[in-house]
């Protein structure tokens, strides 16, 4: 019989244990190997079987065992120091506090998923990961921050695998109360609540939800309450549930939803609001209409109001394919904010930022990403590589400009390296270099032999296949209740064997299967008599991605063979608990994308933090660090004449890596049975790319290149009651009208010889019709460079020339305006220039960012 309803009782402890209470309502723990140590000493057998999770341990341990404890001055003394450090670590000055000069005092930061830890399953892949990851580092830094998300009741889906490889999805139903959470509330103790005026005279309430991220509050809207009818309850039921209006609610809730809750728990917490909103791709774009709606509300028009809201926004995109973006038919959109949704914003200036307004757009579409870039002044993707995709891919929003002018800049993505290096590895860091943390630790040290990270590889190899053996027996009992659990499945790996893993999310462009290309190839891999290897695989494919599924059904098939099932597995319900094995299990860590498909692939960076060579196609993060001694570069066949054509060539280069390069060295053993050569590639990797991959890295990148100047030029634009925000409104609307008769009249040039030689100086005149607009509105720009054979330039640099001023105090108000500079030949071969013309405005962030551009032509 099943249970209608389900709660959870937690546990009432001991007066003298109160100190795990605190301990455990802290997501720290999910970090912090002595916090885990501390619940893992009260009952070792139950923390592994719930998933080291401190709220549901304590509510499954036998109260006898609390008593004891209890009475155990020595754990009381324990688990009170414990808390005493999390306590200190919560109000000591960290890093930011110690930044000079302004910083802003709050950050939001909205995303659609947070993967802080197995026990809060709100994450499907990469994207929640690096959210939750950015949050750890965040508070580690004293990043003021404040994490915006939902709260999905069935969090993605439990993932099952059937007998013939198919995936089965579940959505198994999470209870609050049994999760490291509280409601926030007033100091009434009444909830907070937030609400949305939908169409058809409805409202969607919902109830904030928060979790403490060590020194950061993660808000978590949730839409499962009374106040809703049973429709609008489920707006919040899954993660990337449902389509079209289902997806809109979500993401009008996160967005909307979303800064109305940071507005309410500022207030209660009795500091002023964020002063830079940061969007973790376009999924909670809406933030920005939110804030414009509140600045109208202060006596600003839209257009005013627009840029003190994109001034303090940071706008992150994840993704360099169209297809990955967030579209919706503008008819829905309309007909959502056609309501008292937003106050003060007129439905066709809000449908204005989503418009796919230029060449090959579709005009019936509502564009969440380009709506996210039009509201945020400060951008940027996800890797260098990553970068320039996405300046190509959004060229559109700045036409007549280079891609390269593009105004969206890079940070690449970091992982947390206390969440992701394995405890033995801290350990060897702290005992032999005195340190814990492994991004800092000197691992060219001969205090570390190659013995002792041989050993300690050893180790992490054998935890993560005793890992592989329980998970799969526990599925193949899932597949046959009652059985007998088969004795092959003991077998399964082999921790002596080179691992090589492969898990993320499974949508086509990663190509799971590309290592089937040719089957026998593999098989011969796997069992080499004297270089064998063992591949461990994982992922979930969306539940609407029926070609996924069929990547996974083909792995599944394979590795069900007799002959090589101890070799190759599958391993179902990939999660943050499996992967915190997984990766330093691992001795090479496997990725072959469709290049540039990846924007950046975090999960051979955990692999790398815990001493694993990467073997990847040249893509996402890998171009940025690969350098020959941390791994092996794919080669990728980007001219192939087709998708097969390309498969067949990166699969034959993948399979000549893993033979010649990868398998010899790892079993070229020297009298101690230690691999020399290899051990030199982990100690090379750990020194060299613990550091920069390292989330610290990536959210102090944040902070310096895009979070201080938004909040500056917010700050500056709020100022004097938005005194400069109206000007620059105005200045804008005068810049846009005047525009389209700006031109490059004429432009002359001379002081070269008849053949020019490096050293020449050239002399250029541009006649400039300003249509109106002063010369200090704009920048006159010689570009110059190697010119090619197609007339475009390369090497490009911008040189601003001077307006002369007029000869006399009469001239023709329709006139061109003359502007001159001196260019220097120095350098022989091809040469190019060309003149443009751009706005220019001390509040602009780059001469792109009008989308305005007048060229000689």
């Amino acid at each position: 019989m099943k249970a209608i309803r389900k709660f959870t009782v937690r546990t009432v402890l001991p007066a003298s244990l109160a100190a795990l209470d605190e301990l455990a309502a802290n997501l720290r723990w999910s970090w912090h190997e002595p916090t885990r140590q501390l619940f893992e000493h009260i009952a070792p057998e139950l923390w592994r079987e719930i998933g080291t999770d401190p709220v549901a341990l304590l509510g499954a341990v036998d109260t006898a065992r609390l008593e004891s404890l209890a009475q155990d001055d020595g754990y009381v003394a324990w688990a009170n120091a414990t808390r005493d450090e999390l306590r200190e670590y919560l109000e000591k000055p960290r890093w930011y506090q110690g930044l000079e000069g302004d910083k802003p005092a709050s950050i939001a930061y909205f995303s659609p998923e947070f993967g802080i830890a197995a026990a809060l399953p709100q994450y499907s892949g990469g994207l929640g990961i690096l959210a939750g990851d950015h949050l750890k580092s965040a508070s580690d830094l004293g990043v003021p921050l404040v994490g915006v998300g939902l709260f999905y009741r069935a969090g993605y889906f439990s993932q099952a695998i059937s007998p013939d490889g198919w995936q089965l999805e579940s959505y198994p139903l999470l209870d609050p109360d049994g999760l490291p959470l509280s409601v926030l509330r007033r100091a009434d103790g009444s909830p907070v609540q937030v609400s949305l005026a939908l169409p058809d005279d409805r409202t969607l309430h919902a109830r904030v939800w928060q979790a403490m991220v060590g020194r950061i509050r993660l808000l978590m809207l949730d839409t499962d309450i009374p106040e809703n009818t049973d429709e609008l309850r489920l707006v919040t039921d899954r993660l990337y549930g449902g389509g079209g209006e289902h997806r809109l609610l979500q993401e009008l809730l996160l967005g909307i939803g979303g800064a109305r809750a940071v507005k309410k728990w500022s207030s209660l917490n009795g500091q002023a609001d964020p002063e830079v909103f940061h969007t973790n791709e376009g999924h909670a774009g809406f933030l920005g209409l939110e804030r414009i709606s509140s600045l109208i509300g202060e006596g600003l028009s839209f257009a005013e109001a627009l840029q003190v809201a994109r001034a303090g926004t940071v706008f992150t995109t994840h993704t360099p394919v169209a297809a990955g973006i967030d579209r919706f038919d503008r008819s829905l959109v309309r007909r959502y904010f056609e309501t008292d949704l937003l106050p003060g914003v007129a439905v066709d200036d809000l449908l204005a930022l989503g418009a796919e307004n230029f060449a090959d757009g579709n005009p019936d579409v509502f564009n969440m990403a380009l709506m996210g870039l039009r509201l945020g002044q400060h951008a940027n993707g996800v890797s260098k590589l990553h970068g320039e995709v996405s300046r190509v891919m959004f060229k559109g929003l700045w036409p007549g400009f280079d891609a390269a002018d593009v105004p969206i800049d890079s940070i690449t993505n970091g992982v947390h390296a206390p969440t992701w290096t394995d405890p033995a590895l801290l350990a060897l860091a702290q005992n032999r270099l005195g340190t814990s943390d492994t991004s800092e630790a000197d691992w060219a040290s001969p205090a570390v032999s190659d013995t002792d990270l041989w050993q300690v590889r050893g180790q992490m190899r054998r935890q993560f296949v005793e890992d592989a053996r329980r998970r799969i027996a526990a599925a193949w009992q899932d597949q046959n209740p009652g059985g007998i659990v088969p004795s092959w499945i003991g077998n399964v790996f082999d921790p002596d064997v080179l691992t090589i893993g492969f898990a993320r999310r499974v949508p086509t462009y990663k190509r799971l299967t590309l290592m089937l290309h040719d089957p026998e190839r593999l098989r011969a891999l796997l069992l080499h008599p004297e270089h064998p290897i063992q591949i461990v695989i994982a992922g979930k494919s969306h539940p609407a991605d029926e070609e996924g599924k069929r990547l996974i059904q083909r792995i599944v098939q394979f590795a069900a063979d007799p002959e090589l099932r101890t070799r190759i597995a599958f391993l179902p319900d990939y999660n943050i608990g499996m992967a915190q094995l997984m990766y330093p299990g691992t001795d090479v860590w496997l990725n072959n994308p469709l290049r540039p498909l990846e924007a950046c692939g975090t999960s051979g960076m955990k692999a790398a933090l815990n001493g694993a060579l990467n073997l990847s196609i040249l893509d996402g993060w890998w171009p940025e660090y690969y350098d020959g001694k941390n791994g092996w570069a794919i080669p990728s066949a980007d001219s192939a004449g087709d998708a097969a054509e390309r498969d067949r060539i990166e699969a034959d280069a993948l399979y000549e890596l893993i033979e010649h390069q990868v398998a010899p060295p790892f079993y070229d053993r020297n009298a101690d049975g230690v691999p020399e050569r290899w051990v030199s590639s982990i100690r090379h990797t750990l020194a060299t790319l613990s550091p920069e991959l390292n989330a610290g890295r990536m959210v102090r990148q944040y902070v310096q290149k895009l979070y201080r100047p938004a909040g500056k030029a917010e700050a500056r634009l709020a100022e004097n009651n938005y005194r400069a925000a109206r000007e620059l409104a105005g200045w804008k609307g005068r810049i846009v009208s005047s525009w389209p008769g700006v031109a490059v009249a004429h432009v002359e040039s001379g002081g070269v010889a008849t053949v020019p030689q490096v050293g020449d100086a050239l002399h250029l005149r541009a006649h400039i019709q300003l249509n109106g607009l002063a010369p200090e509105d704009v920048t006159v720009e010689v570009v110059y460079g190697k010119s090619l054979g197609n007339d475009d330039l390369t090497d490009v640099i911008a040189m601003p020339l001077a307006a002369e001023p007029f000869v006399t105090g009469v001239t023709d108000a329709g006139a061109p305006t003359l502007f001159t500079g001196t260019i220097e030949l120095d350098r022989g071969g091809a040469f190019g220039y060309s003149v443009r013309v751009v706005p220019r405005n001390e509040l602009l962030v780059s001469p792109a960012e009008m989308g305005l551009i007048a060229v000689a032509g």
